[in-house]
């Protein structure tokens, strides 16, 4: 018997690691759906190696009643499931965790790290106990003594002025701290469907 947990939509939000299935519209039994839905992966070969979803979460938005299917921990005829959601997207509402998120729930929770305190090395006393004393003053002043107390662990450890300045430059942005990566977009698609059983 598989566990079902039950999940806000909220919590979907902060899956970005993970994939899975999410059936919309599951009125009923939620245990006769899973049952359900592994006697027939397992017939139609995309559940493979006697495989099963042990733990499925439920959850609603809009109404509806949905089921999440985790890939994690089952093996999968991944083109086979294609193939199955989109022939049965009419009947099921089938679609991706990743693909959902963004389209129903506004995108993924991206963590918010603090920003980091501005500080220039130019024209500034090149002694590195000098910087590091510098640094150390505006993360504190930031409210980040702890960083502050991890970079001086840090820089005294090192082994070379150039490491201890990158090792200050994550802590602090420097002329030597990298660009930002760009954050992938999760803008909403206009697409909306809407089963319930």
């Amino acid at each position: 018997m598989a566990e079902i947990k039950t999940i806000t939509a909220d919590d979907l939000r902060q899956m970005e690691d993970l994939e899975g299935l999410i059936l919309q519209g599951c009125g009923g039994d939620i245990q006769e759906w899973v049952d359900g839905i592994n006697g027939l992966f397992t017939e139609a070969g995309i559940l493979q190696e006697s495989s099963r979803f042990e733990s499925v979460s439920v959850f609603q938005h809009d109404g509806l009643t949905n089921l999440l299917f985790p890939f994690e921990g089952v093996q999968l005829d991944v083109g086979k499931l294609a193939m199955w959601r989109l022939q049965t997207h009419g009947q099921f509402g089938g679609t991706w965790l990743s693909d959902y998120v963004p389209n129903r729930l506004g995108g993924f929770v991206q963590e918010r790290r603090p920003q980091r305190p501005k500080m220039e090395l130019l024209g500034q006393d090149g002694n590195i106990f000098a910087i590091l004393g510098r640094a150390s003053a505006l993360l504190k002043q930031a409210g980040m003594k702890e960083q502050a107390d991890e970079m001086f662990q840090r820089v005294t450890a090192s082994g070379s002025y150039e490491q201890a300045l990158n090792i200050i430059s994550e802590y602090v942005e420097t002329e030597l701290t990298p660009p930002p990566t760009q954050q992938r977009s999760n803008k909403k698609k206009e697409t909306r469907d809407a089963h319930e059983r």
